[in-house]
């Protein structure tokens, strides 16, 4: 075999594996409302390898979709929000790590960008743009539920760090859809069936009342204070307001191990306490017990 068949037989499964890479889908083809006149262009983080790490000056909110094969799919589906202080993405190691992980374990999965609050000269807030988006988000899964074999009742959030404050945020504030709008997308409900908040911010302000989504609860007990003891006591007001939760705090984990490659200990199986609570909630099945 000569040396420029090998070459071409080594970079094939490369060159077929970039081919199958998601592509984004804007929340809003239009244009995102609040964000009208913003032409600058996203900034990228590579690493050595040429992956993107992180992501800032998003105007033009996404998702990106990891869908499982048809006949693997089990109809359960996750909004992912990765964290990054609402200054930037840390996309890959809570996005799309995470995407490709529950999507081998028949699980969508969408990771979103959305538009970030304390970036440098930023508009947009927490509670109103960054908000929107998640709002939005759900919405859009649910409007393409059947095309992407997603059941809409078994549709959750999950975010990291600053993305944890918007799944809560959209576990708290939501609604079954606008009636008279006249966008589509918009008449749909963008409450989650169930919400995953990984070492979330603003774990003290999270005031859970009945009727919000079950959650599952994750931090490193080597976290800042503010995440480590208030994700603890989140879990008592959860467990006080009669909302299923469940909380796993690992002793040598600290704040943003997502999920990497080397993690290592008790808190890179967290992924896998997530399925299993997913299975006892009834969430990887058509029929709920």
């Amino acid at each position: 075999m000569n040396s420029k068949l090998i070459l071409a037989t080594l970079l094939l499964p490369v060159a077929l594996f970039a081919a199958e890479l998601p592509k984004e889908i804007p929340l809003w083809p239009k244009g995102a409302p609040g964000s009208d006149g913003k032409t600058e262009k996203e900034l990228h983080v590579k690493n050595a390898a040429g992956d993107v790490t992180s992501v800032s000056r998003i105007h033009n909110p996404s998702l990106t979709p990891y869908l499982p094969a048809k006949d693997k799919a089990n109809g359960c589906a996750v909004l992912v929000i990765p964290g990054g202080g609402h200054r930037v993405l840390a996309i890959q190691h809570e996005g799309y790590n995470v995407g490709e992980w529950l999507r081998e374990r028949g699980i969508a999965a969408f990771v979103l960008k959305h538009r970030l609050a304390r970036e440098t000269n930023s508009t947009y807030q927490i509670e109103v743009e960054s908000l929107a988006d998640t709002q939005r988000a759900m919405r859009l899964i649910r409007s393409r539920a059947a095309e992407w074999n997603v059941d809409p009742s078994r549709l959750g959030a999950m975010g990291f760090s600053a993305g944890g404050e918007l799944a809560w945020l959209v576990s708290l504030r939501n609604d079954d859809g606008l009636a008279d709008a006249k966008d589509a997308v918009e008449k749909l409900g963008c409450m989650p069936a169930f919400q995953a908040l990984i070492y979330p911010g603003r774990s003290a302000t999270i005031l859970p009342v009945k009727g919000v989504p079950p959650a599952f609860l994750c931090a490193g007990y080597g976290d800042r204070q503010d995440i480590a003891e208030g994700l603890a006591e989140a879990y008592l007001r959860f467990k006080k307001a009669g909302v299923p939760a469940e909380l796993h705090m690992y002793s040598n984990a600290g704040h943003g191990f997502g999920l990497r490659a080397s993690n290592k200990g008790p808190h890179a199986a967290w992924p896998e306490r997530f399925v299993e609570w997913l299975d006892v909630r009834g969430m990887l099945s058509a029929t709920k017990p």
